[in-house]
């Protein structure tokens, strides 16, 4: 114990180690900059493997749409139902749809839905190329002269910003259901004037604007999973440990990145 005390309270280790970890970190964004430049070069080049992009296009949408169904209700209903407890103070349940909506369009529901997407899709994407790396066959693709990032990336990439848009869509309706829900039956509020504050407070560009950060989401989740997978090592250790950092990062990058996208669409 004394001797881990003494080798980060010395000044000249921890410089070390503070150095260490900015060089290791650098190198890691950079890494990862130049897999995700190849990965979108490679979007433009034959061949184009329809099979595999429409397998996963089944796989992250039509299986993911019971899960987002189910989460878009429930969110939809509980923020009501907290708005609702405060708009009560003031005697203005009726904006209940309109801020739902409104925050549903922007921000919830693009959230949500990477997120599941990420715990969902992103996770068994990792494992089942870690899979594949760990037990040699991604090796024997090169052998074979097939790419992987064509054969294993691109059609991955390609479905998630296909599908994700349209699976944010779908949360953004099912949870004005779930707020309009709590709003008729819990709150007694009018069902016309809960529609009314609907339109006039969410318009197009609110819409809009959720859906700008899913085609960018969609490539965050797709590349950071398919990455991770790819650099795994280790047998089934390895793979775990390459799905749990593959989902924890790509968490904190949606994060940030939608913070970056609504500050330049609020401030711009």
């Amino acid at each position: 114990m004394e001797s881990v005390i003494k080798k980060y309270v010395n000044p000249k280790t921890f410089i070390e180690y503070l150095g260490g970890s900015v060089v290791r970190t650098t190198e890691s964004f950079g890494s990862f900059a130049i897999f995700l430049a190849e990965s979108l070069k490679q979007v433009f080049k034959r061949p184009f493997r329809r099979q595999l992009f429409f397998q996963h296009l089944e796989f992250i949408g039509n299986q993911s749409l019971g899960i987002i169904l189910l989460t878009g209700f429930f969110t939809g209903a509980v923020f009501g139902l907290q708005l609702g407890g405060i708009f009560r103070i003031f005697q203005a349940e009726g904006m209940m749809g309109g801020a739902t909506g409104k925050a549903l369009a922007r921000e919830l529901a693009p959230l949500m839905t990477g997120f599941l997407l990420s715990g969902r899709a992103g996770s068994a994407m990792t494992a089942e190329i870690a899979t594949m790396k760990v037990n040699e066959q991604v090796d024997a693709m090169e052998a074979m002269a097939v790419d992987p990032i064509s054969y294993l990336v691109v059609p991955r990439i390609l479905a998630f910003t296909a599908m994700l848009p349209f699976l944010c869509s779908v949360f953004i309706f099912i949870g004005v259901l779930g707020a309009f829900f709590s709003g008729v039956f819990i709150f007694d509020v009018d069902q016309g004037i809960f529609v009314e504050k609907i339109v006039w407070l969410v318009q197009p560009r609110d819409i809009i604007a959720g859906l700008e950060k899913t085609f960018v989401f969609a490539i965050i989740i797709a590349s950071i999973s398919c990455r991770y997978g790819l650099e795994a090592s280790g047998g089934a250790k390895g793979v775990g440990v390459a799905t749990t950092m593959s989902v924890v990062v790509t968490l904190l990058s949606l994060l940030g990145t939608d913070f970056i996208i609504t500050y330049f669409q609020i401030v711009w």
